[in-house]
This record gives C-alpha cells, structure tokens and sequence, in this order.
C-alpha cells in the first residue's frame, strides 16, 4: 500500500535533505510544474495556485524556463521568491536555446545565490519551432548533456533531465533515445521527467529501455489533467505525444458540457495516476496550467483508493 499522506506546509526533519534522496525515498514524490506568467495578472493567478498547492507539501515544484528573453526574468524571479518566501522546493529550468556558456554560467550562479540548488537541465525546442532544424548557439551548447555537465561543473547542484515515454521526435529510434538518457544519467543526472503521455506502457516501456543501458536514476511520470481537449490536443502536438482514440472519444461525449469534460479528464488522469503508482512508478509530476483545481481533485482521489 502507497503512503500518500502528506502534512502541509512543513518539511519533516527525519526526511532526506537532497532532492534526489527523496525522489527515490520509500513515499512516492510528487511535484508540479507551473508556466511562465505572461504579465502582472497572471503572475497573480499563479501564487494563487502556488499557495494552494503548497498545503499539499509537494517534493518539489519547477517553472518552466523561457529561453530566449520572452519570459526569462519573470521566470527567475518566480522561482527566487518560491526559495525564499514558501515552504517549497523549486526546481529550475535551464535550456541551451539562444545563450552562451558564459550567459548559463551567470543564470545558474544568480539562482544559486538566491537559494536555488535544483536544475532540470534541457536542451530545448528549436528556436523556430517544434518540427524545425536544430541551430545551437555558436557559443553555446548542443545537447543536455552539456548542460548536465556544465552545471554539475558549477557546484553542489541536483539536476533533471527530460525524458520521452513516446520517444524524443528527433530521435532515430527508441533505443538511440534511451541511449541518450543514460548518457544525461552518467554525465551527472539524479532524475529525470517525462514529456506528457497518456498509456501507462509507454512509460514503463521507457523505464525499462534506460534500464538496458544502466539508467537507474528516478524517472517521474509528467501528467497533465485534461481539462480542455484543444488545449491538451495542442500540447501533445508541441512535445509530440498522441492523445489515444478512446481518450478523446470519451470527452468528446462531454463536448457541450465544459464542466463534464473537466470531470472526465479528472478521472481519466486518475487512473492513469493510479496504474502508474500500483505498478512501481517512483511519484508523478504534475503539469498544472497554474490552475490548482484538478491537481487537488486527482491527489484527493488518489489518496482515497490508494490509501
């Protein structure tokens, strides 16, 4: 049985002070993952679902990074004030797009100085786009890996890394992407997240792929709760996940309920959350949309059939 019984808004002194350690400890993790505001309003819209979230003493929460400049600043800041101001864990991310090493030796020197030690350590989309070529900063890096190395290089820091239970869209094969997370675990790695996906087997498949290759590091599941089905159908299509034929013909019967269509995804990503915990996975990681209704509904309904 799954010990999911978490206190809120304290971190228990017997618990294992590095992130990794308590990813891989006895009680599942589970963490959520929050986007960018855009501007003043919805930088107030996320701390309302930090704050909510927070009761639930999550191992670890991440913003998502935004290479480029577009969202960079606000995206620092966030996470600082998460270091300082909550009870929470945050996690960092760093891409290769668009910067210098010396441009990411500065980023991850300034969120260290604020209290960040956590990096989930990225490559990327291609600054044109998903589906584009690949263009790597001239003097900047080419692969996570990299990026793994470079910021285990700078310091006492536990990084992520990406993983992709559908298989990465540029990779040859699954295998040659398998490969490529076990090279991200030896280069220094403690864990990894996975791209959203909806088929419990695609991620016990990738799972067991690393394992091949001498990848035992923490893979956490990324679940995003579908609560509008154009809106999933669009971030499936930008980390290149399917949505399953008996998934969208399940909330298309709630198409002109936009409340049944939430309680349907709900519960959908419920089991899915469920198969995945029974069957061995170390946690999950939440893709919020800064929206802390689902997330709270899910926890709640895993508590109850799990215990």
């Amino acid at each position: 049985m799954v010990d999911m019984s978490l206190r809120a808004g304290s971190r228990t002194d017997a618990a294992p002070t590095d992130l990794a350690e308590r990813i891989a400890g006895e009680r599942p993790s589970f963490s959520f993952e929050f986007f960018p505001p855009r501007d003043d309003a919805g930088e107030r819209q996320l701390w309302r679902t930090i704050r909510e979230l927070e009761a639930l003493s999550p191992t670890f929460v991440s913003v998502t990074y935004g290479a480029g400049g577009s969202t960079r600043d606000r995206t620092i800041r966030v996470t600082e004030r998460i270091a300082s101001d909550t009870t929470l864990e945050p996690v960092a991310h760093l891409t290769c797009v668009g910067h210098t090493r010396e441009e990411l030796r500065a980023i991850v020197g300034e969120l260290a100085a604020a209290g960040v030690r956590n990096m989930l350590a990225l490559r990327g989309d291609p600054p044109g786009g998903p589906g584009q070529p690949w263009s790597p900063h001239p003097q900047g890096l080419d692969h996570a890996v990299q990026l793994v190395e470079l910021v285990c290089g700078l310091g006492d820091f536990t990084v992520g890394v990406a993983a992709f239970p559908e298989v990465h869209p540029e990779a040859q094969d699954a295998q040659a992407d398998a490969r490529v997370l076990a090279a991200k675990a030896r280069a220094g790695a403690a864990f990894a997240v996975t791209q959203l996906f909806f088929r419990d087997e695609d991620y016990f498949s990738l799972v067991e792929r690393a394992r091949m290759y001498g990848c035992d590091i923490p893979v956490l599941p990324g679940i995003m709760p579908i609560t509008n089905l154009a809106q999933v159908a669009r971030f499936a299509e930008l980390s290149g996940a399917q949505v399953p034929a008996d998934i969208v013909s399940e909330l298309q019967r709630h198409a002109d309920d936009p409340a049944s269509v939430r309680a349907a995804g709900t519960e959908i990503a419920t089991r899915l959350c469920d198969r995945l915990l029974s069957q061995g996975a170390p946690g999950l990681h939440y893709y919020t949309l800064n929206r802390s209704t689902a997330t709270r509904q899910i926890h709640a309904d895993l508590r109850i059939r799990i215990g």
